[in-house]
C-alpha cells in the first residue's frame, strides 16, 4: 500500500505535541519505556492515526521491528498485541503499528481496511500510549517481508527482469495474450521506458492500469524527463483503462471498479497488459483472478506470482526457502483464499467459480464474464 508523506500543516502541529520520550539506551532484551500520552493526528487519505513521535524517537526508546506492542488511546479504546513493522506486512483488515520509511511519525492503522480514527471513535485532543507487549513476536514476518529492490537497471540481468515483464502462461490462457509488468507511464522507479519498449515489441493493444487516474496520467505525460511513446499512442487511442485501485481487494468499491475495468477490457482487442506501479500487489491479485477465470491451478498461479519476487529480490525456493515460504503463506495465499471462499482448500478449490462469483459481485453479467473469458481463453 503506497502512502504519501504528511502535509506541512501537520508538521507544524506536531511541534506542539507533548509526548513522554525518556532518553534511554536499551539492550535488545530490555523492556523499553512506554511512549506516554502522545498527541495523535488523523491521517484521512488512507485512514489511520499518526502518533506524533518520529520513527527515530520511538526506536530510541528501545522498540524493535517485529515486537508486539499495546496501544491505549485516552478515550479508552485499546489495541493489544499489535505488530510493529517498518512496512505494511499484515493481512488486509488487520491493524498494526507501522514505521514506514519516509513517514514523519509512527502510525497506527488497519491495513487496507476501515479508518482506525473512525473505528476507535477518536477526536482532536485525544492521546495515545504505546507500550511493549512482548519482544520479537512478529520478528519472522518482519525479517521475511523487509526486502528491498534497486531502481538501477545495471543491477539486473535483463530489461525483462528489471521491468518485471512477462507473458502470463497458465492452463486455459491463450499464449501471449496477457502480460504483466511494472508501470509503463509512472517512472518513479526508472522502469517506464523499459516497459514501454517491451510492450511495443509484444504488440500489446490494451492496458489495464490499476494504479492511476486520468489526472495522474496527465502528469506523467507532461514530464519531459523521460519518454514512453508507445504508451502515449495507446492512451491517445483510448486503449488505456485507468482504475486507480488501492489494495483492499475485499472492499465492495474495489470489486466494483475492477469488474467495470475488466468489462471494458473485454471490449478491446488484445494482447493485454495489466500493471500497477511495481506490477506486484494489485497486479498480482488481478492476474490471480484472471488466471483462475480461465481454469489455472493453484500451483500455476503460485508459480507465476512468485516470479515477481525472483525478479525484484532474487527470492526463490532454492535461494531463500524461508522467505519464499512466508511470502506464499502470508501474501499469496490470502488472495487466493478470498477468491476460493472462506474455508475452501485453495489447492483443490474450484477457483474458476470463485472468480466468476467475485466478478458478478462487482456487477458484471454472466454474458460479460463469458466475453472476458473468451478474450483470454486458449479455446
Amino acid at each position: 500500500m503506497k502512502h504519501s508523506n504528511m502535509p506541512i500543516y501537520l508538521l507544524i502541529l506536531s511541534m506542539l505535541c507533548l509526548c513522554a520520550l525518556p532518553v534511554v539506551g536499551l539492550g535488545e532484551e530490555s523492556t523499553p519505556s512506554p511512549l506516554s500520552n502522545c498527541a495523535i493526528l488523523h491521517e484521512p487519505e488512507f485512514g489511520g492515526v499518526y502518533i506524533t513521535a518520529t520513527i527515530d524517537e520511538f526506536n530510541a526508546l528501545g522498540y524493535n521491528y517485529g515486537d508486539s506492542v499495546d496501544i491505549q488511546f485516552s478515550n479508552g479504546y485499546m489495541l493489544k498485541d499489535q505488530p510493529y513493522y517498518n512496512g505494511y506486512y499484515t493481512h488486509n483488515g488487520v491493524s498494526l503499528l507501522v514505521a514506514y520509511p519516509g513517514y514523519d511519525y509512527i502510525k497506527a492503522c488497519i491495513n487496507n481496511g476501515d479508518d482506525l480514527w473512525e473505528v476507535a471513535g477518536l477526536s482532536e485532543g485525544d492521546t495515545a500510549t504505546v507500550s511493549l507487549n512482548a519482544r520479537g513476536t512478529y520478528l519472522d514476518i518482519q525479517n521475511a517481508r523487509d526486502i528491498h529492490y534497486y531502481d538501477d537497471r545495471a543491477m539486473y540481468e535483463s530489461d525483462v527482469v528489471f521491468a518485471n515483464f512477462r507473458s502470463v502462461s497458465v492452463s486455459g490462457l491463450a499464449p501471449n495474450t496477457l502480460y504483466r509488468s511494472a508501470s509503463p507511464c509512472d517512472n518513479q522507479h526508472n522502469r517506464a521506458t523499459y516497459v514501454d519498449a517491451l510492450i511495443k515489441d509484444a504488440g500489446v493493444r490494451c492496458i489495464l492500469n490499476l494504479a492511476d487516474n486520468e489526472e495522474k496520467i496527465a502528469g506523467y505525460l507532461a514530464d519531459n524527463s523521460y519518454e514512453t511513446p508507445y504508451f502515449v499512442s495507446l492512451y491517445e487511442e483510448g486503449n488505456v483503462i485507468p482504475l486507480a485501485l488501492n489494495m483492499n481487494f475485499s472492499a465492495a468499491d474495489f470489486q466494483k471498479k475492477l469488474a467495470n475495468g475488466l468489462g471494458a477490457l473485454a471490449e478491446h482487442d488484445g494482447p493485454y497488459l495489466v500493471h500497477c506501479t511495481e506490477g506486484k500487489d494489485r497486479t498480482g491479485f488481478v492476474c490471480i483472478l484472471l488466471e483462475a477465470l480461465v481454469g489455472a491451478s493453484y500451483d500455476e498461479i503460485a508459480a507465476d506470482y512468485m516470479v515477481t519476487y525472483k525478479n525484484y529480490y532474487g527470492i526463490t525456493k532454492d535461494s531463500d526457502l524461508d522467505r519464499y515460504t512466508v511470502i506464499v503463506e502470508d501474501v499469496l495465499n490470502p488472495m487466493v483464499q478470498f477468491i476460493a471462499g472462506d474455508g475452501a482448500d485453495i489447492t483443490t478449490a474450484d477457483l474458476k467459480s470463485g472468480a466468476e462469483a467475485l466478478l458478478q459481485n462487482g456487477g458484471l453479467t454472466q454474458e460479460q464474464i463469458s466475453a472476458l473469458e473468451a478474450r483470454l481463453s486458449a479455446e
